[in-house]
């Protein structure tokens, strides 16, 4: 069983590897999008690693609203709604549980990911985050480390692939043989969650 604990290290661990990819994501971002994915989600994850310290919510539910919250009011440009629609749908459909299975986790980031999708109208093939996503959630009730190999695979798969969504699919043919950033830090919050479950603590 998942408790709060678990998900705020998750939330700690997504923004320490944010931190660290950060120029990355960004020079992924620089030709084809708006340079700035990568500073975007530090200010944006730096912020939920300090406001789930100051604040420490009781429930998984409630430690994803908030984060979710917290990008939304803090992360410009789309990745903040778009993430921040996906936490929130998560601990929404997670409720007031004080813990919850992994099974009840896959089911309600299901739900999360389908917000995603209908926000940003995108699909897999698209060349947009949902490339990670879907095969991520896909993964995640069985195994939270293949879970993090599956959106990293789908985040790869968007280099030949023409943007269709987002400032990208401005550059038609042009966005051909650039990973997708919204894709790649995906990757990087499902990397963060399978590290977070092979540490074991606030998993119960």
């Amino acid at each position: 069983m998942l408790d709060a604990e678990f998900f705020r290290r998750w939330m700690t661990a997504t923004a320490a590897a944010v931190e660290r990819e950060a120029t990355r994501l960004t020079d992924l971002d620089s030709p084809i999008g708006d340079a700035d994915h990568g500073s975007n989600l530090r200010r944006g994850f730096t912020a939920v690693a300090a406001v789930l310290e100051s604040d420490a919510p009781d429930t998984p539910g409630a430690v994803l609203v908030l984060a979710g919250r917290q990008l939304i009011s803090t992360v410009g440009g789309a990745s903040g709604p778009l993430y921040g629609t996906l936490l929130r749908r998560t601990g929404k459909e997670l409720g007031d549980a004080a813990q919850v299975s992994q099974e009840q986790f896959a089911d309600a980031l299901r739900a999360g990911v389908d917000a995603v999708e209908k926000l940003g109208g995108a699909s897999v093939g698209d060349k947009t985050m949902v490339d990670a996503l879907e095969p991520a959630v896909a993964e995640v009730g069985a195994s939270f480390a293949a879970a993090a190999e599956a959106a990293g695979q789908g985040a790869e798969a968007t280099i030949p692939l023409i943007a269709r969504k987002g400032r990208a699919s401005y550059l038609g043919e042009r966005s051909v043989g650039h990973q997708d950033p919204g894709a790649t830090s995906t990757a990087l919050l499902f990397t963060a969650l399978a590290e977070t479950a092979a540490g074991g603590e606030g998993a119960v």
